[in-house]
């Protein structure tokens, strides 16, 4: 959608509804996180493999109550994630909530404007570093180059929740399109195009239903995406189209003391131009991951991760790939990962993991692989993330 009828969106509502602001209406929250982080034989944090302070998070979010039934909320943040995404400040989301229905056993919520991913386990959390598991996500899933592209769109959806005999369903809906910066298209694409990319639009929808006296949540989602390269005036790469569709499923399982949760995926990707102007390539990949974490008290937990992915589901191990110039090991990745989270204080929170990685699938560029520096197929991550919050 274009960016104008995105702020139109936005401000016309907010014109009609100032005059009725409330008492006490706004609340404001934030956070700073500051890490030490390596990888060792791989580009996934610097081309250098040393030992990098670029794990940096600050954010600012408000929520601001306009009218009982109307909100306006937004996030600001600053990252340095090294290679894994974009450095700099952006607007994450900013959006106005509308309550359509607000009855006892349903709620159901219009989105105008840059809202969030509400459609897989930790999207709608991934943008803040004390509500995620993990310092870094299962890339199968949560891969991090898209991770500006997947945390929120311009456009609208809708969120709603039903109490059920059978159980609570929540289900949600949304289309829009998130602007991609020259430094993202970069990430994403490969470091010598001269060009911009540009995404014409994602639809995405999902189902979430917790059975009646169960501890269980299962989920279902659908994304289609399409893209687009336009080249620059001197560039190696042509025009270009590329699709992405995917389908997604998840569970989740929370008791007293320890949870488990897991989504897969099958995803398939159309690559039209962009190499050459007549180039055709359609692939299904696939992936997902085995999540599980264990309270020992209220200051101290651990988590485990298992994560799959190929980006070819008929050629799950990538042979095919040496006969392009490509090692067989950039086709899949798959890692285990073991951390821990402290609660030094209120606010406070320290958080340590370390993954074993089999492959490199999910290192950046996405399109045109790095293949100077990513020589190994076996490589190692370890992270540190002191995080404050207010």
């Amino acid at each position: 959608m274009k960016n104008n009828l995105t702020f139109s969106l936005l401000v016309t509502p907010l014109l009609f509804c100032l005059p009725m602001v409330q008492a006490d209406p706004l609340s404001v929250h934030g956070f700073i996180a500051q890490g030490l982080t390596q990888a060792k034989n791989s580009n996934a944090v610097n081309n250098d493999g040393d030992v990098s302070t670029e794990l940096t998070e600050v954010g600012v979010n408000a929520k601001w109550t306009l009218y009982p039934k109307i909100k306006l909320a937004g996030q600001v943040v600053y990252l340095n994630g090294g290679n894994r995404y974009a450095n700099g400040a952006r607007l994450d989301y900013l959006f106005v909530d509308i309550s359509l229905t607000d009855e006892f056993d349903h709620q159901l919520n219009a989105y105008l404007g840059r809202y969030k991913n509400q459609h897989w386990l930790y999207s709608s959390t991934r943008d803040v570093p004390f509500t995620r598991p993990s310092i870094i996500l299962p890339q199968s899933i949560y891969y991090d180059a898209f991770r500006d592209i997947a945390v929120a769109s311009d456009g609208v959806a809708i969120k709603g929740y039903l109490q059920h005999e059978l159980g609570d369903i929540e289900y949600n809906w949304s289309i829009g399109s998130t602007n991609i910066t020259d430094e993202q298209s970069k990430t994403l694409l490969s470091s010598a195009i001269q060009g911009s990319a540009k995404q014409k639009f994602v639809h995405q929808a999902s189902l979430f239903w917790q059975p009646s006296s169960s501890r269980a949540t299962y989920g279902m989602s659908l994304l289609d995406s399409d893209f687009s390269y336009k080249p620059g005036a001197i560039d190696f790469f042509s025009n270009g189209d590329v699709t992405v569709q995917r389908m997604m499923l998840n569970w989740r399982y929370q008791a007293e003391k320890w949870e488990l949760a897991a989504e897969i995926m099958q995803e398939r990707m159309t690559i039209a131009g962009f190499f050459q102007p007549e180039f055709l390539r359609a692939q299904r990949g696939m992936g997902g991951y085995l999540l599980g974490r264990y309270r020992f008290d209220s200051k101290l937990s651990a988590v485990v991760a298992l994560d799959y992915l190929t980006q070819n589901k008929d050629d799950k191990r990538g042979s095919q790939l040496p006969a392009t110039g490509i090692p067989a090991f950039f086709g899949y990745q798959q890692s285990a990962m073991v951390g821990t989270t402290y609660t030094i204080a209120d606010n406070w929170q320290l958080q340590a993991e370390h993954h074993w990685v089999d492959g490199t699938g999910r290192l950046s560029p996405s399109l045109v692989p790095d293949l100077n520096i990513n020589k190994q197929r076996y490589w190692q991550l370890w992270a540190l993330q002191l995080t404050y919050w207010f």
